[in-house]
């Protein structure tokens, strides 16, 4: 067996610029489908796969995934970043795709077999106050669902919102006018998506109040402060909302800041969750064996895909440390597929990110998983279960802009983590 063919699809069924990597082989009918989806670079992704991966892997023995993964990581010599990796992980989650395929299994019985029937979801309910935020998680629960994330005016208090809000209000008017014009001149001297890190960390533990008093503590409750506040203020903040029981509090630093995380611990029992913007074994390794941290969040296309994400697992393991792999609306669905089987083999599994999936979704990427009582189930196909539809998926072209959300500044303009 020998690969004749790897190449990159884009696709934005969703809105959301996507990368699929197909590795086609000798055998008839016989390709494998893996996600390599790096949305704010997606096209870099491609070439890195028509390029380079395509020339390097034709005529190589399809079912040597690991031989390849090591090859393929070095063959650039500089390794661990996210173009490569995403490229890297595209071709391993198809390599898998094509050994369950061959094998007629579904990936997690290759990686062991199931330890559960479905995996364990959670949600996001966003608001503009606590009561908007309570309204969406009541509406969860209602489907059916055992966790939310609750979020507040996105991730940090938006200054323009915050503003507008005291001048319809009658809050201090005027101010809130001078200040709204003050942000026009601003924003356009250093364009961004402004937010008020202050304000963020005094709402969020009133909003946690709000929401615990209405619904009890039967849901699990999650929060994401993505990296938007100082490291000393996170570990204040981690303290603060300790009394609501949270099943993880999410990315309470960057990853350039990990030698918080031992203050942090210090200071509080929260669980917390980290990762998904890792790409090196180094940016995890110790915040794993010194127990540090309470999930893994990594994007499994971020680092390599399911051959390196299976040894982490096997690593967070052996430290107590549960896997919550990163599953927004710029993974695939072939990433959300590789999600699923990882979760259902890991005995360590904890919970499971997922997005409402489209109609449009299930018709581009057949046998697509889907969400039942607030599990995300398998359909139990050889290989991932995934297809592509590609004469659908090349009716939604990619359209790739400048993203405002990554250029986040504080209420004076300095840039801030995203």
């Amino acid at each position: 067996m020998k690969i004749t063919r790897v190449r990159a699809i884009l696709t934005a069924p969703d809105n959301i610029a996507l990368v699929i990597v197909k590795v086609e082989t000798d055998q008839p009918g016989l390709y494998g489908l893996g996600c390599g989806t790096f949305t704010q670079r997606a096209t870099l992704v491609a070439q890195a796969v028509d390029e380079y991966l395509d020339p390097l892997l034709r005529g190589r023995d399809p079912r040597n995934i690991e031989d390849i993964w090591q090859m393929t990581r070095v063959n650039a010599y500089w390794r661990n970043g996210p173009v490569l990796n995403n490229a890297l992980s595209g071709v391993d989650m198809a390599l898998w795709d094509i050994k369950g395929k061959v094998a007629g299994m579904p990936v997690h019985d290759l990686l062991g077999g199931k330890c559960r029937n479905g995996a364990m979801v959670y949600r996001h309910a966003d608001g503009r106050d606590a009561q908007e935020v309570l309204d969406n998680v009541l509406a969860y629960r209602e489907q059916g669902f055992l966790a939310v994330r609750c979020q507040m005016g996105g991730y940090g208090g938006r200054v323009r919102d915050i503003n507008r809000d005291n001048a319809t209000a009658g809050k201090g008017q005027k101010q809130a006018t001078q200040r709204m014009k003050q942000m026009d001149q601003l924003e356009s001297d250093f364009p961004g998506a402004y937010f008020d890190p202050d304000v963020y960390a005094r709402s969020i533990p009133g909003m946690f109040e709000h929401i615990r008093a209405a619904i009890g503590f039967d849901l699990h409750l999650l929060h994401d402060i993505h990296e938007r506040i100082a490291p000393i203020e996170a570990v204040r903040f981690a303290k603060a909302v300790e009394p609501y029981r949270l099943f993880f509090l999410e990315d309470p630093l960057a990853p350039e800041e990990t030698e918080w995380f031992r203050r942090l611990r210090q200071h509080s029992a929260v669980p917390i969750a980290m990762g998904e913007l890792f790409n090196h074994p180094l940016e995890w390794r110790s915040l794993i064996t010194e127990q540090l941290i309470d999930f893994i969040r990594v994007h499994i296309s971020q680092i390599g895909g399911i051959t390196p994400a299976r040894k982490l697992a096997a690593l967070c393991e052996a430290y107590g440390v549960r896997t919550a792999w990163h599953g927004p609306g710029d993974t695939s669905p072939v990433g959300h597929a590789a999600n699923l089987h990882l979760d259902l083999a890991c005995h360590n599994f904890g919970i499971q990110e997922v997005i409402n999936f489209p109609d449009v979704l299930y018709e581009v990427f057949p046998g697509l998983p889907t969400v039942q009582g607030g599990y995300l189930m398998p359909n139990d196909r050889p290989g991932l279960g995934i297809d592509i539809d590609e004469a659908k998926a090349a009716k939604y072209p990619i359209h790739m802009i400048p993203i405002e959300w990554t250029q986040s500044r504080l209420p004076d303009g300095t840039l801030w983590h995203p």
